[in-house]
Formats: C-alpha cells, structure tokens, sequence
C-alpha cells in the first residue's frame, strides 16, 4: 500500500522516468492504468485525476517532443471510455456475485456509497462519479448490475470520459509550466486528490446527520 501511495503523490516522477525509458510506449502504459482504474472493480486505488493531470503537466515540459498533449487526450479518453464500458459488462454479467469472494480492494461499502450516488443522480451519475475516485470505478458496474439501457448508459460514459480526461489533461498541459506546480507537485497532486474526494465526504456526512436526525 505504501509503495502506492508513493506513486500518486510522486506520479510526475514516475511518469518522467518512463518516458526517459520508454519513449512512446508511456502511451500504453497510461492507458493500461486508466483502463484498469475505471474498467476493473478490484483496481479502485490507481490513480485517475492525478495522473491524467500529471500527464498533461509533463506533456507541457517535454523537451524530446515524445508526449504530444492532444494524442494523449485522445487515448486516454479512449482508455476511460472503454473501461467503463467492460465495467458495465462485467456488472451485467456477474453482478454482485464477486462480492462472495474475499478479493482484495473490492469493499462492500464502496458499491453501498455507489448505490446512493445513483438514487441521487440517477443516470447522471455515469459522468458525476468520473470526478469522485472509488465510485468512479463502481458506476459503470452498477449500471450493469441494474441492466441499465446500453444506449443511455454509453452516452453518458462517452460524455463523461471525454469531459474527464480532457479537464485533468488540459488543465496540466496549462499549468505544468508554472513554476510552483514544478516545484510543488507533491502539494498540487495531494490537493488534487483531496478535492476529489471532497463530494464523497460530504454526502457521507450528511448521510449520517440524517441518518441521527430524529423521526418528525
């Protein structure tokens, strides 16, 4: 778990060090981690927002021409969208059945906080969920799970994948440069996660005032 935390809050140093070894192949590498974060239930904990921003930041500063900011967007877009999609599939397909096993990362109270998020967003909740880490991995699972119509379920994740990747990819391709994101990524990608995570606290906490609340 450690050495997890240290690669969200030092992505950019990660992410500069394979693109010294691997030039173009970070491209794969990006997607497969993008993929995973939203197309796989046990992989909750990779990073998202993070490293999408991480990725437009060193596509700012790249001096070997390697990162290219609109190529990026548009694989990892692709990357977002098709993981939704397999998740969706993977919900329909096996349902809640994954929960009898004892898989690592795959927490009954993470579908339970998804559960909310839709009788609260409805459909919607496809492309709000995109900005909140955990339940942006189980959205599409869920959908699944309650056979969502495929059409509306794809216009959302198309709409959401895109409006995603390009807001965390653009905004660090602007500020990569800036000399206190440069010299503070620890802070900015920390503040970045703390954020995202904001949504998710506020609704817990007031899910649990109402839930003390007195019966009128």
């Amino acid at each position: 778990m450690g050495d997890i935390l240290d690669f969200v809050l030092h992505v950019d140093r990660y992410l500069g060090e394979f693109i010294q070894q691997y030039g173009t192949l970070t491209y794969v590498i990006l997607f497969v981690v993008i993929f995973c974060e939203t197309g796989l239930v046990v992989t909750p904990f990779l990073p998202g927002d993070s490293l999408l921003f991480a990725a437009g930041a060193l596509a700012a500063i790249d001096t070997t021409g390697t990162m290219n900011p609109f190529l990026l967007f548009a694989i990892l877009a692709a990357a977002a969208v098709l993981g939704d999609t397999v998740n969706y599939f993977i919900g329909a397909r096996l349902g809640t059945k994954l929960f009898e096993y004892n898989i690592p990362f795959l927490k009954k109270e993470h579908l339970d906080r998804t559960y909310e998020f839709y009788e609260k967003y409805g459909g919607k909740t496809i492309i709000l969920a995109r900005f909140v880490p955990i339940v942006r991995t189980f959205a599409p699972f869920v959908a699944g799970i309650g056979s969502m119509n495929y059409s509306r379920f794809i216009t959302y994740n198309l709409i959401g994948g895109v409006v995603w990747v390009a807001i965390f990819v653009f905004l660090g391709y602007i500020f990569g440069n800036v000399p206190f994101v440069k010299q503070n990524f620890e802070i900015v990608t920390l503040a970045i996660v703390l954020i995202s995570v904001l949504p998710m606290v506020f609704e817990y906490v007031r899910s649990r005032r109402r839930a003390k609340a007195p019966a009128v």
